[in-house]
């Protein structure tokens, strides 16, 4: 690939996704990693591209098929505008500041929050080449998506009084778990990908969510299994999770008659044996099962189905919506639907993420990413220079990005928001 500067790159993003999407589907310790959005990239992403992207066995890849509303009906994708960028209008000044990144960086899960942080640093890159009196660092948290290690965490995060908004964090029941502490500290919380819909309910005025929640997922979902796919029976499966029994409670009563109680089950985060669950959706016979959880149960979970010779599709939201589950499930993952609240990456961006991840490709929420961080740089450049500031920046922004026009209502939650359906081909 020519290799272009990043400015030079991203510069024309804005004219891209303005016209279309496209199709394209340095562990960090507990104690903060400071480092520039290329340095970042290059511990991060060696020996881990296949983490953020790539095709996996045969070939497959993860697809975006339509877009689709509450009630499972297709709807347009729309640009809505020309997106802000992270450059901004360039020759912004300010005086040294952090953003922090909190999510799972290493641990079973880890691709979904580096997508987030390899999105994050393509926005960074972006805007300290623009702007080199305003340069930002990015600070990254490891929480492995564990809620436990997430507490440890937050009260380092809080006590950096160089760090004036937070990306993340990435998982619900880590979020839950530390959703006070930030508040508390009136930290701006901007998550990518927690997606709970209790997470807006807490009373936390710093807390802001930068895609659709499962309540807007989850009957997206059912109601699309049901009345566009024609599926007249399915088993939901459940991991346990906050996420994922969150979600499964939101996409059950959308699926309505064509729930099957007979194989409603669950299994726990950290499985790799689902025979008994296998045998108790191969005695039911769906058309579909439904997995609410993450791609790294999701892979040898649909492996086993079909082992099994359960040829029912295999359907997942956004836990699941990652290439590691393509490449670790194999063939097996073929033609599985998989949903979510984030969007496709634009071709241009793509291209960018690669140059400044050392050739990753962009995951679920990598464009979330560059998004909710070019907000914060956004009012970092507008002069806001603490914590309340830039709190009360997110509150008021209405701005379209790469994936949607950003725009929140007083609990936190965007004022609208769509649903994306993916397929393994």
């Amino acid at each position: 690939m020519h290799r272009r500067s990043v400015r030079t790159a991203v510069v024309g993003l804005a004219a891209v996704a303005a016209l279309t999407l496209a199709a394209c589907g340095s562990k960090s310790t507990d104690s903060g990693s400071t480092t520039s959005a290329a340095a970042s990239g290059s511990a991060a992403a060696s020996g881990s591209a296949a983490a953020s992207g790539g095709a996996g066995a045969g070939g497959l890849s993860i697809q975006p098929q339509l877009q689709i509303d509450k009630d499972g009906k297709e709807v347009s994708a729309s640009s809505g505008g020309t997106p802000v960028t992270a450059a901004g209008k360039g020759g912004a000044t300010c005086p040294a500041t952090s953003i922090a990144m909190a999510g799972a960086l290493t641990g079973p899960n880890a691709a979904l929050g580096l997508n987030i942080l390899y999105g994050a640093n393509v926005a960074i890159e972006e805007h300290n080449k623009a702007n080199p009196n305003c340069t930002v660092t990015i600070k990254q948290f490891d929480t492995e998506g564990d809620p436990q290690k997430a507490t440890q965490v937050a009260p380092q995060i809080v006590g950096d009084t160089s760090v004036i908004g937070l990306l993340g964090p990435a998982f619900s029941g880590e979020t839950e778990a530390t959703g006070p502490i930030f508040n508390q500290a009136n930290l701006l919380s901007l998550t990518a990908s927690a997606t709970r819909v209790s997470l807006t309910t807490n009373g936390w005025t710093n807390f802001f969510r930068g895609l659709a929640n499962d309540g807007v997922q989850g009957p997206s979902v059912g109601k699309y299994l049901v009345n566009t796919l024609g599926y007249k029976k399915v088993c939901v499966i459940d991991d346990s999770s906050s996420y994922g029994a969150g979600l499964a409670a939101e996409v059950t009563p959308a699926l309505g008659s064509a729930v099957d109680g007979g194989c409603t089950g669950q299994v726990k985060v950290g499985d790799k044996d689902f025979s008994a669950t296998v045998q108790l959706v191969k005695g039911a016979a769906p058309d579909a099962v439904f997995y609410a959880g993450y791609y790294a149960e999701a892979a040898p979970f649909v492996q086993q189905l079909r082992d099994a010779g359960v040829t029912a599709t295999f359907v997942s939201a956004d836990g699941t919506n990652d290439p590691q589950f393509v490449s670790q499930g194999g063939q097996a993952t073929k033609d599985a639907v998989l949903s979510c609240p984030c969007g496709p990456a634009p071709e241009e961006f793509a291209a960018t993420y690669a140059q400044v991840n050392n050739g990753a490709e962009p995951g679920v929420y990598s464009v979330e990413g560059y998004d909710l961080t070019t907000i914060m740089l956004t009012g970092i450049d507008s002069g806001i220079t603490d914590r309340a500031g830039l709190v009360n920046f997110v509150k008021n922004y209405d701005g379209q990005g790469l994936a949607r026009q950003y725009k929140w209502d007083s609990t936190g939650e965007l004022a609208s928001s769509l649903i994306w359906i993916y397929k393994v081909q």
